[in-house]
C-alpha cells in the first residue's frame, strides 16, 4: 500500500504517467497497475483518464491528502529507526528563496559539523514555489518570507529581517547620499527579479505607496546576475542588506539605505507540520532556532 501511494503522489505532482514512473524507477505500466489497484482496494476512481491523464477525481484528490499524511509518517517511522540504529545520517532537501541563498550555509555549516553524515540538496525556488515543494514531499524544509502572503499548515521559525538598500556605482545618482527614499529610487535605470518572486512583490508594493513604480530594464531569478549589472555602472537594484553583505561588494559600488518606509520584511525556516517530526527535520529546526537567537543577541 505505501508502495502504491508513493506512485499516486508521484503521478499527481508530475501530471504524467511516464514522468512519474521515471521518478519512481519503475515502467509505466507498472505504475499504472500499482494505481489501479490502489483504486480497487479503495473502491474509487482516483484519476480521470482519456488517451492520457487527466487529472484526479474528487476521490483522488481526497486519498491524495491521506496518501501524503500516510508517506510522510511512514518515512518519519524509517527515518526515526535508522537514527536509532546508525545515528543521525540522511540527506536534507532545502529550497530557498533567492534573496536567502547566501545565508543558507549559517545552518547547515554548522549542522554539518554537529552531524558529518547527513547531506544536503539545496535548491533556488520562489516562494510559492517552496510551499508547493513542501506539500508534495520534494523537500524537507524551506525558506521563506513569513509575513506577507499565506503559509498553510506549516512550523516556521523566523531567522531574520530583509532590509531593503538601494544598490548603485559610485558617480550614479544618489550614490553619495546616506539615504534614499522609495519614491527617489522609482526614477532609477534598475535590475530587480522577476515578477513572480515574493521579494519583487513586495518591492513593486512599497514603490506603489510612494507613489512610484517599478519600471526595470533588466529582471532575473538569480541575484548573481544582479550584482554583475550593478558593477557595470548602468544599473541599479534594491536588495536586501544581508545579501548585499554577504558578496563583499568592492568600495565603488554603494549601499543606501531605503526609507519613507524603511521597511523590513520576516524570512525564515518552514516544514510542514507533523508530530513527531522526522529526525533530520527535527534537528534543522533545532539548528534554525539557535541561528535565530544568535541572530536577536547582536
Amino acid at each position: 500500500m505505501i508502495d502504491k501511494l508513493e506512485f499516486f503522489i508521484a503521478l499527481a505532482n508530475q501530471k504524467h504517467f511516464g514522468r512519474a514512473a521515471e521518478e519512481c524507477g519503475v515502467t509505466q505500466p507498472t505504475l499504472s497497475a500499482a494505481i489501479r489497484q490502489l483504486e480497487d482496494q479503495l473502491g474509487v476512481m482516483l484519476v480521470s483518464r482519456g488517451s492520457r491523464f487527466q487529472g484526479l477525481t474528487p476521490e483522488g484528490q481526497r486519498v491524495l491528502e491521506w496518501a501524503r499524511r500516510i508517506v510522510g509518517d511512514s518515512r518519519t517511522m524509517r527515518e526515526e529507526m535508522r537514527a536509532a540504529r546508525k545515528g543521525l545520517a540522511g540527506h536534507i532537501r532545502i529550497a530557498a528563496i533567492p534573496t536567502a541563498l547566501a545565508m543558507v550555509q549559517k545552518i547547515t555549516t554548522p549542522f554539518q559539523e554537529r552531524h558529518p553524515d547527513v547531506t544536503f540538496s539545496i535548491l533556488s525556488r520562489n516562494s510559492l514555489q517552496v510551499l508547493s515543494l513542501l506539500e508534495n514531499l520534494e523537500i524537507d524544509a524551506g525558506i521563506t518570507y513569513l509575513e506577507n502572503e499565506p503559509l498553510g499548515r506549516v512550523t516556521s521559525v523566523p531567522l531574520y529581517a530583509e532590509r531593503y538598500h538601494l544598490i548603485t556605482a559610485a558617480g550614479s545618482p544618489f550614490s553619495e547620499r546616506e539615504t534614499v527614499t522609495w519614491k527617489e529610487v522609482g526614477d532609477l535605470r534598475l535590475c530587480l527579479l522577476t515578477a513572480d518572486m515574493q521579494n519583487r512583490r513586495i518591492i513593486n508594493r512599497h514603490l506603489a505607496e510612494a507613489g512610484a513604480t517599478a519600471k526595470p530594464t533588466l529582471e532575473s531569478h538569480s541575484m548573481i546576475v544582479l550584482f554583475s549589472h550593478v558593477q557595470t555602472g548602468r544599473w541599479a537594484s534594491i536588495m536586501p542588506k544581508n545579501i548585499a553583505d554577504s558578496f563583499g561588494f568592492p568600495a565603488d559600488i554603494h549601499k543606501i539605505p531605503i526609507t519613507e518606509p524603511d521597511a523590513e520584511h520576516l524570512v525564515g525556516l518552514v516544514a510542514t507540520h507533523r508530530e513527531p517530526f522526522t529526525p533530520l527535520v527535527s534537528a534543522l529546526l533545532h539548528e534554525a532556532r539557535l541561528l535565530a537567537e544568535e541572530n536577536r543577541s547582536r
